[in-house]
């Protein structure tokens, strides 16, 4: 195996971006991985803390080298970044100087043939970031078609969604659909893509239900309240994502945290007045990795880094709108149970 999937993206931008100074921080990486952010931020500082949390066994089982190696400047946490308010205060990082969020699925996981995330590889159909609760197989196998539909269409953005639901109910009515391959098969071939652009068929609908089955849009929008909540004013807050849906919650929560209105879109047809001031845009607008970066690691040409500064106003209730953009319309619900 190479080690690009332990390449951290956009790792200088998000350096600069969370602003630590000279002096000792206290960080906190929500989304610990590989560890490369943790690594980094270590690294910078002799006297820099740093308390990283995941949802996968997988990633803390081996982190735990690097928690050794940092000699007590290292807490490594199982559990979900939304709730890292709470984990924050349990380990003693009330205040922290900075919250790092690197979005969505990681590199170690789409390669991992057993963990069922990607195409590429024939594995069971699973998805489940913390092996636990329901996989994507039972959400495959067991929702009605118009959920499957639902789901496709908006967490994937996929246009063919109705055809692709359609599809899955006919092949289960033949036998369960548990692996990738069959799944990918099934979705190629009802959806159809331009030759040369590289996308596989199945690609929208495989992030469809892996942000399904572990809710990260809910995740992230209570992750960043949950940062907000935690950060110390001029404290940092950066988020990296990697697709649309992703990139639209974060830059709704820093356009309203930074006392702009919230814009009505199609994804959000009300829009909402403007709050107090809780964050300063660090950034301006997304941050994109370079050409040489891009090349690299084809994973960074997706990505789009955000940052905000903490103020030393307090913080407001959580941002309804948030929520609606990280929900299925209400009139929808999942599986069979329609």
């Amino acid at each position: 195996m190479t080690d690009l999937p332990h390449i951290p993206v956009l790792l200088a931008e998000v350096l600069a971006s969370l602003h630590l100074g000279a002096g000792p921080a206290a960080v906190i990486d929500g989304t610990f991985g590989a560890g490369g952010y943790t690594r980094a931020i270590l690294a910078a500082d002799p006297r820099n803390r740093v308390l990283a949390i995941d949802r996968d066994p997988t990633a803390i089982a081996a982190g735990q080298s690097l928690v050794a190696e940092a000699g007590g400047r290292l807490v490594l946490v199982q559990g979900r970044f939304g709730d890292l308010d709470a984990i924050a205060r349990d380990h003693g990082f009330a205040e922290a100087d900075g919250v790092v969020l690197d979005i969505g699925v990681s590199s170690m996981q789409l390669d991992q043939a057993e963990r069922g995330f990607s195409f590429r590889f024939d594995g069971p159909l699973d998805m489940r970031m913390e092996r636990a609760g329901e996989s994507a197989a039972d959400l495959v196998n067991e929702a009605s078609e118009a959920a499957l539909a639902d789901v496709i269409y908006h967490y994937g953005e996929e246009r063919r969604a109705r055809a692709v639901a359609r599809a899955l109910i006919e092949a289960r009515r033949r036998a369960r659909i548990e692996t990738t391959a069959a799944l990918a098969e099934v979705v190629a071939g009802v959806v159809r893509t331009e030759p040369g652009s590289g996308i596989h068929p199945a690609t929208r609908t495989f992030q469809a239900l892996r942000i399904a089955v572990n809710d990260e849009l809910g995740e992230l929008q209570r992750a960043l309240h949950a940062a907000e909540r935690t950060l110390r004013p001029g404290g940092r807050l950066a988020v990296v994502t990697f697709h649309s849906l992703e990139d639209r919650i974060v830059k709704q929560f820093f356009s309203a945290r930074s006392g702009r209105a919230v814009a009505a879109s199609r994804h959000l047809p009300m829009a909402s007045q403007p709050a107090p001031r809780s964050f300063t845009l660090a950034t301006k607008g997304p941050v994109t990795a370079g050409e040489a970066e891009a090349y690299a690691n084809p994973r960074a040409r997706s990505a789009k880094l955000r940052a905000g500064e903490r103020t030393d106003g307090p913080a407001p209730p959580p941002l309804t709108v948030l929520e609606t953009l990280a929900s299925l319309p209400e009139t929808q619900t999942r599986g069979g149970r329609r």
